[in-house]
This record gives C-alpha cells, structure tokens and sequence, in this order.
C-alpha cells in the first residue's frame, strides 16, 4: 500500500506563552492509498486541524507532513495551492458550489483551477453521470436538493482524479436517508476506483461505514481501529 500521507510528531499552537493553546499535540498519523477512514472525536479534539493539515490548508507549527513521499512543510503557499489543485480533492458540509454556475459548470471549474487541458467538458460530464447526475447538467445549485449539491461536490473534487478525497462533516446538513446514500456512493468509489477518503465527522453512520476509525482527544490520538 502507497503512503499518500504521513504526519510525524506535529503540533499547531495559537498564542504564545500563558494564552499558548495546542489544537495538535506531538501526533503522528498516515493514510494509505484506498483507505475509507474517519477521524472521529469532539468539538475541539483537534479533527479539523489534522485535515488542514493533510489537506495542505495549514501548516504545523512543529512537525513534518509529507503528501505523497514529499515532505512539504518548507514549500511556498504557491506550490502548496498547486499540490492541492492537482492532487487532493474536497467535499464539504455546506458544498460550496457556485451559485451562478450549472453543475456542469461547478465540475469544469475544478479542472481549470487545476490547469487540466484536453477534454474537460467530458471529463466533467462523465464525472456528473458517475454519481447519477447525467440529467442534471445545466441545473444551478439553487434547482438541486440538498442531496444531489453534495453528489456535485463530490463529482467536482473525483473529476481530476486526486490520491486523496478530504470529506468535512459530508452528511451534516443531509437527512440520514440522503446521507446514507452519499455515504454508500463514496464507498462504492472507493471500491470501484481505489479513491482515498478522509473523513471528519460526529456522525455514528460515517464512523460505522468507515474502515478505519481514528480518534482524537485534546489534539492527540487517542484510538486507531481497523474494522472487523
């Protein structure tokens, strides 16, 4: 299996001297290619600061990160963007579609960013029909569910065909029908494609379809399981 991260000894403060506040403390942590795994824990246990960090959205005040064998915490903010653009895809709780744009539109985007030349029209049109929206392409994000947002969300971040898909809280603002379905959609690409997932979340259904459970208390690992 490919080591797609590796996080050693890393801690993230705030403030300094008696307002010092570690969000991460000394933790270690790695993610292979194909994994489904879900880093668990409450408010302020550290879960969103380890997937800035995996995600390349923050660096660690102490402590290395590597992404794909390249040790990345002395990179410029440049090439930390296009590292991202190319190679990590995210979905997010709220979707953070553009509301002027169609959902075909949404998924093009992510190839622009990402400077991908060719077909991105297919690409995108493919990536749409992968999670059942082939007879959605020209709606806005106001004319979807909720449901149907998020499997845009997800299409936006598989099209450029990243290692790694960072999910934040995917199901929270779904009710637990349409977050099963985005939940067994994500499998199904994870076992049908090989995508890596990383998930954050509070929610009992993610952590029970998860392969791998982490859990975080007070910035540090506490629990890592492996499913039966």
């Amino acid at each position: 299996m490919t080591t797609i991260c590796e996080i050693q000894h890393a801690s993230k403060t705030y403030g300094s001297g008696a307002t010092l506040v570690y969000a991460l403390k000394d933790c270690d942590f790695s993610l292979g290619s194909g994994e489904f795994t879900a880093l668990s824990g409450p408010s302020g246990s550290g879960k969103t600061t380890m997937l800035n960090l995996v995600g390349l959205l923050d660096v660690p005040s102490a402590g290395t990160v590597k992404v794909e064998g390249t040790d990345v915490s002395g990179l410029a903010n440049r090439e930390l963007a296009e590292i991202r653009a190319k190679r990590i895809g995210f979905v997010f709780q709220s979707f953070n579609l553009i509301p002027v744009l169609t959902a075909l539109e949404n998924v093009e985007l992510a190839l622009q960013l990402a400077h991908v030349g060719g077909s991105r029209r297919e690409r995108s049109v493919k990536a749409l029909e992968q999670v059942g929206l082939g007879d959605k392409l020209d709606r806005r994000p106001n004319q979807l569910s909720g449901g149907q947002q998020q499997r845009v969300a997800i299409a936006r971040a598989l099209v450029k065909e990243p290692a790694l898909i960072i999910a934040d809280e995917p199901t929270a603002n779904l009710d637990s029908n349409t977050g099963s379905e985005i939940l067994a959609l994500m499998r199904k690409m994870n076992v049908d494609h090989g995508t890596t997932f990383l998930f954050s979340t509070h929610d009992p259904m993610v952590m029970k379809m998860a392969r791998r459970l982490v859990t975080l208390h007070d910035g540090q690992v506490v629990s890592d399981e492996m499913a039966a």
